[in-house]
């Protein structure tokens, strides 16, 4: 184990404990400050970015970094500017630490109360984006977590840049702790990172199917996150045609190379010629390949765009492109199409399109995604635009957190019981108290004020 390694570790393990007792005041200044620093580190940032654009060009060509990964990666004025919106959506949050989740009596002067804290040590491991950074950096401050980031070795420069200005505008804050965010950069110390389940308490990684199942197998460290996107868009016998072209087109072309866009299509046998002639009009015109079972083939082979059209194979229906390559099936009935979605799909994200109130009801209750649309594209699922400021990743997990998660999903609780002397003992053998189980309204910092 490196010592370097190891020492950044045990510091921002250190760091996390006061880290999650600072108030709500300080970590909104040290936002602002760190909302600032970008506004005022744009052209350094871009910089260093376009150092990184160059190097990951040339991997393009030789091989080595797919295009999609690529296109990830450019930052610019714009990007800067969402980075700087997420973080000031963050300080709009109310304080998620300290919270009184739940408050009973179990006797007289015998309280128990559920309240929100933080996780404690965050790892947090993703390829290419370096707003990344800036997004989770800003949701693990606000709830009270430190964190290690390491990024890909193709957004090496970017990430550097990002990292220390945010950190150093953190780190002047007045009563913030230092060291309680650190940033790994070789693939050597991912595989440390792994091994350091007694300091990190969750991995987030973020990334290929690829890079985040290699993280799932190779930890004990609990990892929240999800290996693939496979999301699928059913259109039903009851759809309007005009939604379900602007659905379809929008969850497939707008951007293709993120894992919550479309990569099976679904159509109802009873509306597959007409609308597979719309979308297929539309997906040709904006360069997608079409992966068709027998069917819709045989509906879209006399369209007049023959090189977009190829026979599926059993494995496009459990494959994420992150282009713009889609696959299509016919389906006889509803049924028929969330089976498909349970046996093929990644539980990610996955929509209906239909008029039928019934039958959108039905896919909700059995598609089983962390995210289900009814009329609207897979590309909703995010945390921006779930309203969660900014987003630490994606889950499809049961447990803990699900779908686009944000700052609740950096949160765990711990029960605290205020007595007056009171002992078991009581509560046992022939005479003993009952308890009372009674539901309290009181919140835990009112309790504290009154003791």
């Amino acid at each position: 184990m490196s010592t370097n390694i190891l020492t950044k570790v045990k510091l921002a393990k250190s760091s996390s404990i006061p880290l999650a007792s600072i108030s709500g005041a300080i970590k909104n200044n040290a936002l602002v400050s760190m909302a600032d620093a970008l506004d005022s580190n744009r052209d350094g940032i871009i910089s260093a970015n376009k150092i990184d654009l160059i190097e990951a060009e040339k991997l393009v060509i030789a091989g080595r970094l797919s295009k999609s990964l690529a296109k990830r990666l450019k930052v610019d004025n714009i990007k800067i500017d969402e980075m700087i919106s997420g973080i000031r959506d963050v300080i709009k949050f109310e304080d998620p630490v300290g919270k009184t989740l739940s408050a009973i009596e179990l006797d007289s002067g015998l309280e128990l109360f559920q309240v929100s804290c933080p996780i404690g040590l965050i790892g947090v491991i993703f390829e290419s984006r370096p707003d990344v950074v800036p997004q989770i950096m800003s949701l693990c401050l606000k709830s009270g977590n430190a964190t290690i980031f390491k990024g890909g070795s193709e957004a090496a420069h970017s990430n550097r840049k990002i990292f220390e200005v945010l950190v150093d505008a953190m780190e002047s804050t007045d009563g913030m702790p230092y060291g309680a965010f650190a940033l790994m950069e070789t693939r050597e110390e991912v595989n440390e990172m792994l091994k350091l389940d007694d300091y990190i308490n969750l991995l987030i990684p973020r990334g290929s199917n690829e890079f985040v199942k290699y993280i799932q197998d190779n930890t004990r460290i609990p990892v929240l996150g999800h290996s693939s996107g496979i999301c699928h868009v059913y259109v039903d016998s009851e759809a309007c045609m005009e939604k379900a072209l602007d659905v379809c087109y929008d969850a497939k072309v707008q951007y293709p190379a993120v894992c919550n866009a479309m990569e099976t299509l679904l159509v109802h046998k009873d509306i597959a010629a007409d609308f597979l002639t719309g979308i297929g009009k539309k997906y040709n015109e904006a360069g997608v390949e079409m992966r068709c079972d027998e069917g819709s083939f045989e509906i879209l082979k006399n369209m007049g765009f023959l090189n977009a059209i190829l026979h599926a194979t059993e494995e496009d229906w459990s494959t994420e492109y992150n282009d713009l390559i889609i696959s299509i099936k016919i389906t006889d009935t509803l049924n028929d199409a969330i089976d498909h979605i349970n046996k093929y799909g990644s539980h990610h994200t996955d929509a209906i399109i239909t008029e039928n109130k019934d039958k959108a009801g039905k896919f909700i209750d059995l598609v089983d995604s962390s995210s289900v649309m009814v009329n609207a594209s897979t590309r909703f699922a995010d945390g921006f635009r779930y309203g969660k400021g900014a987003e630490v990743g994606i889950s499809t997990n049961k447990i803990h957190a699900r779908g686009p998660v944000g700052m609740e999903g950096l949160l765990i609780y711990k029960y605290v019981l205020m007595g007056n002397g009171h002992k078991v003992a009581d509560y046992v053998g022939k005479n003993a108290r009952k308890y009372t189980h009674k539901k309290l309204d009181l919140s835990f910092s009112d309790k504290m004020k009154m003791v």
